[in-house]
């Protein structure tokens, strides 16, 4: 996990540097704000404005619009369909945030500095985990972000793949975190290997490791070592049971203890 602290400190400074308005078209707008609307090929419209406690701006022709908790692209929609309703044609709305009210998310769990982190603008989980000083070495690939459900009670949960975020590269996978969000850096599980091998002790467990490969962690088979009789002592429906004469390419599960024994011949 080492390779995706690194890597989440430098995509996260590379992202971070972007430009300053650029805004999720979800971002929900609400009080504090300072929003810009253009109106295409009426320039006469074009309004800078603060959104005010009640979820209001003021807009020409128009008057009065309720866009609290509106997401920018719905602002946009709102205020063309205003306009199309006797003032102009197929208006094209663009709505742009100027200035960001204050905004705060937690992150939890196996970062650097945990804490309640202040949003500035559009900030995606990467930026967030680089703000709270990367991940640890024992965090897991996955990390859940817990937020108000739209339009339903109850909490939504996103499950985020760091490491399929840093290979493929892909920056529509790297989350947009909200306002109110918790955010938990999950503990990688680990698994345990005694007996006769070089390095006995506790392992991170990877996605896909096998036996033969969980080994190999743990320095290798010793002279002495029974490689045809390892066992797995393992928890199957919260009951350790013992595996016998366990391939080497048996996937390793999380809190296995994988045991090597002692050749007598």
């Amino acid at each position: 996990m080492k390779g995706i602290w690194i890597a989440v400190l430098l995509l996260g400074a590379l992202l971070s540097a972007g430009p300053g308005h650029a805004v999720d078209n979800n971002y929900r707008i609400g009080e504090g704000d300072i929003i810009r609307i253009t109106v295409y090929d009426n320039p006469d419209l074009t309004t800078q404005t603060r959104v005010t406690s009640n979820g209001t701006i003021n807009f020409p022709l128009i008057g009065t619009v309720q866009i609290g908790a509106l997401s920018v692209g719905q602002v946009a929609e709102a205020i063309a369909g205003r306009l199309s309703g006797g003032y102009l044609v197929d208006p094209q709305v663009a709505v742009f945030v100027e200035e960001f009210r204050s905004q705060k998310a937690v992150i939890m769990g196996e970062v650097a500095t945990p804490g309640l982190y202040e949003l500035s603008g559009h900030t995606t989980l990467l930026q967030l985990i680089s703000k709270a000083g990367g991940v640890t070495p024992d965090a897991d690939d996955t990390v859940s972000i817990r937020r108000t459900a739209e339009g339903r009670a109850g909490e939504q949960v996103v499950t985020v793949d760091l490491q399929k975020i840093l290979e493929t590269g892909d920056p529509s996978l790297d989350v947009a975190i909200l306002d109110g969000d918790s955010i938990f850096v999950n503990k990688a599980g680990v698994f345990y290997v005694t007996g006769e091998v070089r390095k006995p002790d506790s392992y991170r467990l990877e996605k896909g490791i096998s036996v033969i490969t969980a080994i190999t962690k743990a320095g290798g088979f010793t002279e002495l070592a029974s490689k045809g009789k390892v066992r797995i002592i393992r928890k199957i429906d919260g009951r350790e049971k013992t595996i016998t004469n366990v391939s080497l390419h048996e996937p390793v599960q999380v809190n296995d203890v994988i045991v090597v024994p002692e050749s007598f011949f």
